[in-house]
């Protein structure tokens, strides 16, 4: 048809036509979402009714969000943050996903959409509407699991701990308002430190290691810098390494701002209580904390100072996958929530000397002066040097040592620290006992059973070995274990008492009366009525002697923190150290220079390309899925792979760690070294790999560890 004759064409029409189809199947589609969504009957809710799960499952490959379909009798409850129990597992059967077991998980998010094209299946139950994982927090997580190849539940099962209903169902109370701010007091010692505590009061973010004076005066110092937190009106979160520190720095922090305005959070509260506080700090009505390693995830609303006590502790690091350090974490939670930091210790680890060099935080240290007028004479004696005296020779103590602890115990309690038996010995050179290190990869040097010299690293023979330091070619194995017991002591000493502390039975404090307190490291009490008179370091070389990268940086933590427990040189306590006298940690000790010592081990670090200068992860496993996870794995670019070697075979009779191979299987670990600034590349890539691996269910599962601080 034309247009004369009135008629429209035929394509006209057609496009008529299709409009009204179009329109109609519009007004469909609206009608058809005003509907009421269903699932086998059941009403979904209206808004927003996908719900984005992080579901209980530590495995790599499941390291995402699913999705679940929000029932409108849930709706109000169902909210992010909160516990939920959902079908994992499921398979589509018939157009609708059945099957599955309940597992534990989190709402992330709510959203309108699924980018799941089949049927969801519903969330099964809301355990409860308190909104534990929070946005801040799950950031947080989410970022810790990335840096060290973990998964997000396993971070988020550190971070939250187990619900109990009965905590949750009692209210909090109210906050309290800010504390006025506190005096410096003993931080007037150090340079910066009156001005560190002003900064945080302004509210300023200021970052510091901070090197203690020796005494018993830093769990109050810990606590003047929380209450200016405080004061500032922002939150505050310490954590320390043990029960007995949190002990101390929950005491100081009530008595300088008084009850309810912090919490403890440590395993001895128990499940309910702890989860009663940790809710308190979650619900903002507690805005400081004081805690053990589990406590640096601890929620704290607008958070103004993250405070580390004695970062070098093991006990900072978690044992449990992924297995993060209390440092990393909180230096995160100081970048990312915009909040001071301290890093504190009586010592200074290379990590924090790292931080101060590359201009990250500042020094917060004492004049020497002041060092010296606080720390105890320090005194060394070699552990070849004879015994003159009779009663020295049956104590089998050098003569000088005998004499420190008679006189000691003529005006006080005396500590003898007794380094733990069961270290694994290590090569050194014989004339200077410089320790003895693979030409090529610097790895510890260890002897095969045929007699025939290996690196522990890489696993190269080292054949023709000399001293760098001397030239010697002659080794010798390091002294493993204490040879002084504490009943040879009291035998020498018989109407003196002893006590001894460590293992199962740890002192919190002493008697200032004269007395022999025999302590293995990290255990020692502290003693009340000033300090110890004196004290005893025995067998350096059992702490020297082990194999790890930062012996020696271990052994001088461990005898400082014993040695700042005795009165200063003013009130004559004295310090006697047996070990060799020219090696770098006692001289370090007799100086009391613990940031000299760390200043000097980073540069040494840095030539050979150890952590913290370089980043490193272990792979650990049969060394055939080590070698083929690595072969698979897209390192980074100049990744080095030192090994594998083979794994020691742990010792039955000692319960098993994480981290341990399987009863009767023989693993192999190798490490990969890489430079700054490709860690967060070799975590991704690590953590694909295995991903990749167990998708495909090829191999046996290997352990990958980012940084270990276990390097020999």
């Amino acid at each position: 048809m034309s247009r004369e004759n009135g008629r429209p064409e035929a394509g006209a029409s057609d496009a008529g036509e299709q409009l009204a189809l179009i329109r109609e199947a519009v007004r469909e589609t609206k009608a058809e979402r005003a509907k009421p969504r269903t699932w086998r009957g059941a009403e979904l809710a209206a808004e927003l009714p996908v719900a984005r799960v992080l579901v209980d499952k530590g495995l790599v490959h499941l390291d995402r969000y699913f999705d679940y379909a929000v029932p409108a009798a849930m709706d109000h409850e169902a909210q992010p943050g909160v516990r939920v129990r959902v079908r994992f597992g499921a398979g589509e059967k018939g157009g609708r996903r059945e099957g599955g077991k309940l597992v534990s998980g989190y709402i992330v998010e709510r959203v309108a959409e699924s980018e799941y094209r089949g049927v969801l299946a519903p969330i099964a139950q809301v355990l409860s509407s308190e909104r534990v994982l929070t946005p801040e927090l799950l950031g947080l997580c989410r970022s810790v699991a990335d840096r060290y190849a973990g998964t997000l539940a396993d971070v988020v099962q550190l971070a939250v701990p187990p619900r109990r209903a009965r905590a949750e169902a009692k209210p909090s109370p109210a906050p309290l308002p800010p504390n006025s701010p506190p005096e410096p007091g003993s931080w007037e010692r150090y340079g910066a430190g009156a001005g560190f505590l002003a900064a945080l009061t302004r509210g300023d973010a200021p970052r510091a290691v901070w090197t203690a004076l020796p005494g018993a005066t830093w769990p109050q110092e810990l606590a003047r810098a929380v209450a200016a937190a405080l004061a500032g009106g922002r939150g505050a979160l310490v954590v320390v390494p043990d029960g007995r520190a949190a002990a101390r720095v929950d005491a100081a922090l009530g008595e300088l701002v008084g009850a309810d305005r912090h919490v403890l959070l440590t395993a001895d509260a128990g499940p309910e209580e702890r989860y009663r506080r940790w809710l308190a700090v979650s619900r903002g009505a507690v805005r400081a904390v004081v805690g053990t390693r589990a406590a640096m995830f601890a929620p704290v609303a607008d958070l103004g100072l993250v405070a580390l006590w004695d970062d070098g502790d093991a006990s900072h690091s978690d044992p449990h996958a992924p297995q993060p350090h209390a440092r990393e974490v909180l230096i995160q939670r100081s970048v990312h929530e915009r909040a001071g930091f301290l890093l504190g210790g009586l010592s200074c680890t290379v990590e924090a000397a790292q931080l101060v060099e590359t201009g990250w935080a500042r020094p917060l240290t004492a004049e020497r002066e002041q060092v010296r007028a606080a720390a105890p004479l320090v005194r060394t004696v070699s552990d070849g040097d004879e015994a003159r005296d009779a009663a020295a020779r049956a104590a089998r103590l050098p003569t000088m040592a005998w004499q420190v602890v008679r006189e000691g115990l003529q005006r006080g309690p005396v500590l003898i620290q007794v380094p733990r038996r069961g270290y694994a010995p290590r090569l050194a050179c014989e004339r200077c006992r410089t320790p003895a290190r693979c030409r090529a990869c610097a790895g510890p040097l260890e002897s095969q059973d045929a007699g025939e010299l290996c690196c522990a690293w890489c696993g190269r023979p080292e054949p023709d070995w000399h001293c760098s330091e001397c030239g010697g070619a002659r080794l010798r194995a390091q002294i493993v274990g204490a040879r002084r017991t504490a009943e040879e002591l009291g035998r020498v000493f018989p109407a003196v008492p002893v006590r001894t502390s460590g293992r199962d039975h740890v002192l919190a404090t002493v008697p200032g009366a004269p007395a022999l307190v025999v302590s293995t490291p990290g255990a020692e009490p502290v003693a009340e009525g000033g300090g110890y008179a004196a004290a005893l370091l025995l067998d350096g070389w059992a702490l020297l002697g082990r194999p790890d990268l930062r012996a020696g940086e271990e052994a001088l933590r461990r005898w400082l923190g014993a040695a700042a427990l005795v009165r200063g040189q003013a009130e004559g306590g004295t310090v006697a150290v047996i070990a060799e006298p020219t090696l770098r940690p006692v001289q370090a000790l007799v100086r009391w220079d613990p940031v000299g010592h760390a200043v000097r081990e980073l540069a040494e670090r840095a030539e050979l390309g150890f952590p913290p200068v370089s980043r490193m992860a272990s792979v650990a496993g049969r060394v055939e899925d080590v070698t083929e996870l690595l072969r698979s794995a897209e390192l980074p670019a100049g990744a080095e792979v030192l090994g594998p070697v083979p794994l020691p075979v742990p010792d039955p009779a000692r319960p098993r760690r994480p981290g341990d191979p399987p009863p009767g299987e023989q693993w192999e670990r190798a490490l990969v070294r890489v430079r700054p600034g490709q860690g967060a590349a070799l975590a991704a890539a690590l953590k694909a790999a295995r991903a990749a691996r167990l998708v495909k269910r090829e191999g046996e599962a290997v352990r990958v560890r980012i940084d270990p601080p276990d390097l020999g």
